[in-house]
């Protein structure tokens, strides 16, 4: 399951990080970050030890999601050496957020 993060760790967790970084950005009302949440487990146990998975609460974290101009939920952010390479916004299903990562590892 992939660890919260905030504005306090986020640099260092993802800014920081060698491997290659998802970051949901969700809330805990919104539907579609809910069932998104299986899909996200799965990429973490599929890519182990190449990807790290984090989380940030949008509600909790509002500079975060306006710094990466986060406008709806969920929305993933991929991270390569600190810098923010794409972004997908709305309910993936595993092989579209697999062939995303692929296309960028």
């Amino acid at each position: 399951m992939a660890i919260r993060i905030n504005v306090d760790n986020f640099n260092e967790k993802v800014l920081e990080n060698n491997l290659l970084v998802l970051v949901d950005f969700y809330t805990d009302s919104c539907v579609a970050c809910k069932k998104i949440a299986p899909e996200l487990s799965e990429i973490e146990d599929s890519y182990e030890g190449k990807i790290n998975v984090f989380k940030v609460n949008t509600n909790f974290d509002i500079e975060l999601a306006r710094k990466y101009k986060v406008l709806s939920n969920p929305t993933l952010i991929l991270f390569k050496n600190g810098q923010d390479i794409g972004k997908q916004i709305g309910y993936k299903k595993y092989n579209e957020i697999s062939d995303w990562i692929e296309e960028n590892i």
